[in-house]
């Protein structure tokens, strides 16, 4: 068995390891530290998040620096919360070093602060691109003595735009030793940047590039896209417990969420770029002291998070990018923990998670959203086993127990029983007494985990029932008197709807458009909002006609109306 010991790192380091409780190193660590103890060779470790890379470069840093008072080693990460994240752990692992100063810069907080302490003479920086370019200009940090660059999480870096801040700060330090890369992918960005900057780096890759944690377990929910927040109201009170990000592609999803989710009563709160730093700060320390179950984050503004003990990842919509999607789920199943990540999806999106089993190498098992009856099960029991593990160990409990025997002499254990159920419960019963299947079932779509074959031979078996599955089915079909004479082609006819509508493509099927009229096929749930929506609006000064095709619903014409 390798210990840290073995690894070659100075004892000092072995002894700070101990004290942390680490006791054999992660595969990353133990293939990577031998290399860059040397201090001379280049190198790039592909790992996904939570395996250990901090101490993978963390220690050999520790290692090789010597005790003259200027900045030799330079790490560069995408976020400031990454950025204190190293710090911290690097003050833990030079614990009985006292000769050697880390210092992190960054934005959102005080350069005069930073540019004080980095006249104290650290031999380790820590920065982000935009504040280290920012001292580089104000002459406040000379790169010239630095010998070894690391950049950590280079992937997350050039998808948020550093790919010319991170060559700016490679062609300021001229006299590097050695430049150590560490990703959880490997875009051809890297690449490119790795021939440029790079000599013959030696290339550690721990499990495949763009493969899932094996600790995570993938799963997905498939609803109409009109209930996506009903499913995941569901999803979390299914799951009591729960400890978790929800992810959303715009910061307008993030905060309109949240708001709807803390007026509902749940422990939540957004993470966007609208955010202020102190604001951004607040929430993230609430986020890990648990004072937060919940935090929902777009993805640019969860980037270089890391936080123990995550215990699922939403995805409140599937991200385009199968990178972004490695990066979401590896907030959770870190440190050999297991996680759970989450996709809520429409049917129309089910080719993106064959995508993402494909290039990822993982499995996605499809699970039914639960009934309201299985919510209300789920919380009894969580409740009852809160209820159980209660601490009553602390307090003068028995001072109030003869008092309690009087005050419920008459009441039967099964009737308090019921009390206490119904003050805990009452909420959940009364919501989900009547919850309605979220679950999209659209019959003769080919299941996910269909061959096309299979698809086919069970198509053919039904025959053609496309129209009569679209009309009495899950489909309604609206008319609109809008067509390709108005200047519409489908494209902008499609983006015109759903901005008057305020609904998402998903919910639409099939667009029928004629020169002065058009038919849309659309979720019934949602029709009644585009009718709403649409029905008696103008157009390039015509009057918008809508209603429902298959009953003739919606808005009768006025007189003189198209």
């Amino acid at each position: 068995m390798t210990t840290f010991e073995g690894l070659g790192i100075d004892e000092r380091l072995v002894r700070a390891t101990t004290d942390l409780g680490f006791e054999t190193p992660t595969a990353i660590q133990e293939q990577a530290i031998p290399i860059l103890l040397s201090g001379t060779r280049d190198f790039i470790g592909l790992a996904q998040t939570g395996t250990g890379k901090t101490a993978a470069f963390g220690l050999p840093l520790l290692h090789v620096i010597q005790p003259q008072r200027h900045p030799q080693a330079l790490v560069v990460c995408p976020t400031r919360e990454l950025c204190l994240q190293i710090v911290k752990e690097l003050d833990l692992f030079k614990k009985y070093m006292p000769g050697v100063g880390v210092v992190a810069v960054y934005g959102g907080a005080s350069i005069g602060l930073q540019i004080r302490d980095l006249k104290k003479g650290p031999q380790i920086v820590v920065a982000t691109p935009g504040r280290l370019i920012d001292l580089i200009e104000r002459k406040a940090i000379d790169l010239e003595q630095i010998e070894y660059v690391v950049l950590d999480e280079a992937d997350e870096m050039l998808n948020m735009g550093f790919q010319d801040d991170i060559e700016f700060i490679l062609k300021n330090t001229p006299k590097r030793e050695s430049t150590w890369l560490f990703s959880a992918t490997m875009p051809p960005e890297i690449r490119k940047v790795s021939r440029k900057y790079m000599k013959e780096p030696a290339e550690v890759t721990v499990g495949k590039v763009n493969t899932a944690n094996k600790s995570i377990d993938h799963q997905f929910y498939v609803t109409s896209a009109h209930n996506r927040y009903e499913t995941l109201k569901r999803i979390i009170d299914f799951n009591p417990g729960i400890y978790g990000i929800i992810f959303t592609r715009t910061k307008i999803d993030a905060q309109e969420i949240s708001e709807r989710l803390t007026r509902e009563g749940y422990d939540i709160d957004a993470l966007h770029g609208d955010l202020t730093q102190g604001q951004r700060d607040k929430v993230m320390g609430q986020f890990r002291d648990k004072s937060l179950q919940l935090l929902i984050a777009t993805d640019v503004a969860a980037r270089g998070i890391d936080v123990q003990g995550i215990t699922h990842v939403i995805n409140y919509e599937l991200p385009d990018d199968v990178e972004v999607y490695t990066h979401r789920s590896g907030r959770t199943g870190r440190a050999g923990n297991q996680g759970i990540c989450i996709s809520i999806v429409h049917s129309k999106e089910l080719y993106k998670l064959k995508q993402i089993e494909r290039i990822n190498n993982s499995k996605f098992h499809k699970l039914d959203i639960p009934s309201g009856k299985d919510v209300c099960r789920k919380q009894f029991f969580h409740f009852m086993d809160k209820l159980l593990s209660a601490d009553i160990s602390h307090g003068d409990y028995e001072t109030y127990v003869p008092m309690l025997a009087e005050k419920f002499a008459e009441v039967s254990k099964e009737d308090v029983l019921k009390r206490v159920a119904a003050m805990e419960f009452d909420r959940f019963l009364k919501y989900y007494e009547h919850a309605e299947d979220l679950n999209f079932r659209e019959k003769n779509r080919r299941e996910f985990n269909d061959s096309p074959d299979q698809g086919r031979k069970r198509d053919a078996g039904r025959g053609d029932n496309r129209k009569d599955y679209r009309k009495g089915g899950g489909y309604s079909r609206l008319f609109v008197n809008l067509g390709t004479k108005d200047g519409f082609y489908k494209a902008s006819f499609l983006q015109f709807i759903l901005d008057m509508s305020d609904l998402k493509k998903e919910v639409l099927g099939k667009i029928d458009m004629k020169d002065m009229n058009s038919w849309i096929e659309i979720e019934k749930g949602a029709a009644q909002q585009m009718i709403r929506s649409l029905d008696g609006k103008n157009y390039k000064g015509r009057r918008i006609r809508m209603n429902d095709a298959d009953t003739g619903g919606g808005r009768k014409p006025r007189k003189g109306e198209a």
